[in-house]
């Protein structure tokens, strides 16, 4: 492991399986916290059997669990779950926990307990639909969350099916939260001496990313709908097809509407009062949008960006999983990283560089146990 790091002074343990506990703990990790992830000795984390499998081993568990030591404890082994409960008393400094509704409450590693016995203990729960309410006792999973939070109803096409998100950003963004709301705890413990209990849940995550939504349904009485790949408040503000394939335009206020209509060969649009204002382009987006786009299939993506560019107008390719990765400006910022005792394993590190330099992958993901030895004295 590297050593100066922002959270090298702190220990959490994590009770976490999935991905939004372990994404909260793997931020923490990789700013310098030790982070001990808890597996039950069996089949351990569920993410550990989920393909794709190289090697033997889930690339999403080890996409979730970089920089983390590893244990595994059987809550029903009595010696095993009074080391655990050791542990966090004598040197932990948090919890983060995403286990099933009344697993820690059972076996005395709730808040409640834990905190009566070292009230500087941190705690932080994450759930499905939250700490209170009629359904906070519910389990659930992202793809639930963006149905019952609402993001499914402002995602896809007009009067198109249901359609979840590609990537689960209720769990992701839930680990996210957790990691910003303990840093916030253990800067308040450091004025205070004292602990405290974090709740965060994918249905409250869910709701945040639909914020824009709501506010504007709470305030004018309108809920706005799907809007493919624009936006219900901008336009031009998507994606559009052009000669050979598709490019996002984000002409976001008036100057860059009349810089696209410029290079588009439409200078006369700026100027007409159906589409001088934003406000206008939105209420009109449904004729605008294919005028816009009969002027694009006159040539190609690549030639159509870089005019684009050339006019200081936001506006790219939109690329599949395989260019990104091969991406000359993916490479420039290091985001990939092979890990230090894995020349094979490469991962994705955190979105975030301190003083020039992203928090490095400190070590692979556990195997089951690996650290057994080390934390416990036992194999």
């Amino acid at each position: 492991m590297t050593s100066v790091s922002p959270l090298s002074d702190f220990l959490i343990v994590e009770l976490g399986h999935n991905v939004a506990g372990p994404v909260g703990g793997q931020i923490l990790a990789e700013l310098g916290a030790t982070v001990i992830k808890v597996e039950d000795p069996g089949k351990g984390d569920a993410a550990r059997h989920w393909p794709p499998v190289k090697d033997g081993s889930s690339i999403v568990y080890k996409a979730l669990n970089r920089s983390k030591s590893g244990v595994t404890v059987d809550f029903n082994n009595s010696s095993q779950l009074t080391e655990l409960k050791e542990l966090i008393i004598q040197k932990s400094d948090a919890v983060i926990q995403n286990l099933r509704p009344g697993v820690v409450e059972k076996y005395g590693l709730d808040a409640e307990t834990l905190r009566a016995e070292k009230p500087a203990l941190i705690y932080c729960n994450i759930g499905a639909y939250g700490a209170v309410g009629p359904m906070s006792g519910k389990p659930g999973y992202d793809v639930l969350m963006q149905g019952y939070g609402g993001l499914m109803s402002v995602q896809g096409e007009p009067n198109g099916p249901p359609m979840r998100a590609g990537s689960s950003i209720n769990d992701i963004g839930t680990g996210m939260w957790a990691a910003i709301a303990i840093q916030a705890a253990l800067l308040e413990r450091s004025r205070t001496g004292d602990g405290g209990v974090i709740d965060l849940s994918l249905y409250e995550t869910a709701v945040s990313w639909i914020s824009i939504h709501l506010a504007s349904y709470l305030s004018t009485g309108k809920a706005e709908g799907k809007q493919g790949s624009g936006n219900a408040y901008i336009t031009p503000y998507q994606a559009f097809r052009a000669r050979d394939g598709h490019l996002m335009i984000g002409a976001a206020n008036d100057v860059l509407f009349a810089k696209t209509a410029a290079v588009l060969g439409k200078p006369e649009w700026p100027i007409d009062p159906k589409y001088a204002k934003n406000a206008d382009r939105v209420a009109r987006r449904m004729e605008l949008v294919p005028m816009i786009e009969a002027e694009l299939a006159k040539d190609d993506v690549s030639t159509w960006v870089a005019r684009f560019d050339a006019a200081g107008v936001p506006a790219c390719p939109i690329r599949d999983v395989m260019e990104v990765a091969d991406c000359p400006q993916t490479a420039a910022l290091e985001i990939a990283q092979q890990a230090p005792d894995d020349p094979s394993l490469r991962l994705i590190g955190l979105p975030l560089s301190m003083n020039g330099t992203r928090p490095p992958m400190r070590n692979s993901p556990p195997e089951l146990g690996r650290d057994n030895k080390i934390v416990f004295g036992r194999d």
